[in-house]
């Protein structure tokens, strides 16, 4: 759109749309004693009030040359060692990760006018993790993680469908299929954790865990 051409009036009706986030408080002393028991219990509730798919989570990683890339990747473990995700370690979020570990994500429940945004390290997750993860994979998933070179270019979706059944055969009498080498899991091991819930007038709930030496402190932001 050049600058002196017409807005769309659906465009600019979306661009300036303000939304009430109501009246939903998030207090200091409602907080359980570290994030993940925190995160555990607004996942549960996320997912009792029907948020679409509450396990999405945006992840930030800066490649190797220094940009920054993001994408959504869907969240497959939550302990006290942190917040874990599978993929193929040749991807671009996989080589970023191996190259520099640190990363952010974002879990973006706006239904409910929330959101939480971890900050840490990404390392692999052990061997016996991303084997166990992987043997309860849907079959067509685990052959999906054989045949596709996640971020890498290909001719056309007919080469791809090709290597899939190129999978399929050379797996057709294996029982159970294995894991490949270059595919796992990586498990965000977080410094920070950053609960938000939306307020009327912009004047948001912001309150932050801080790890300090083996516990958290807790800190309010300014909206």
């Amino acid at each position: 759109m050049s600058h002196d051409a017409v807005p769309d009036p659906l465009l600019d009706k979306a661009l300036r749309t303000h939304t009430d986030y109501g009246q939903e408080q998030l207090e200091e002393h409602e907080l359980a004693a570290d994030p993940f028991t925190q995160f555990t219990a607004w996942l549960a509730e996320a997912a009792e009030r029907k948020v679409y798919e509450p396990n999405a989570m945006v992840i930030a990683t800066i490649d190797p040359d220094g940009r920054p890339s993001s994408r959504t990747v869907l969240l497959r473990g939550i302990d006290d060692r942190g917040f874990a995700f599978y993929t193929d370690y040749t991807s671009r979020k996989g080589r970023a990760l191996i190259a520099n570990p640190g990363v952010s994500a974002v879990f973006p429940w706006y239904p409910l006018h929330r959101q939480v945004l971890i900050y840490g390290e990404a390392h692999k997750v052990d061997e016996a993790d991303s084997n166990d993860y992987f043997s309860n994979r849907p079959r067509g998933a685990q052959i999906a993680a054989w045949s596709s070179d996640q971020s890498h270019p290909i001719d056309g979706r007919d080469a791809l469908e090709q290597k899939v059944r190129d999978t399929e055969q050379r797996f057709a009498d294996a029982e159970a299929v294995p894991r490949p080498e270059r595919w796992g899991g990586f498990r965000i091991v977080p410094d920070r954790v950053e609960f938000w819930q939306g307020r009327t007038s912009r004047l948001h709930d912001r309150l932050v865990y801080e790890r300090q030496g083996t516990g958290w402190q807790v800190t309010r932001l300014q909206p």
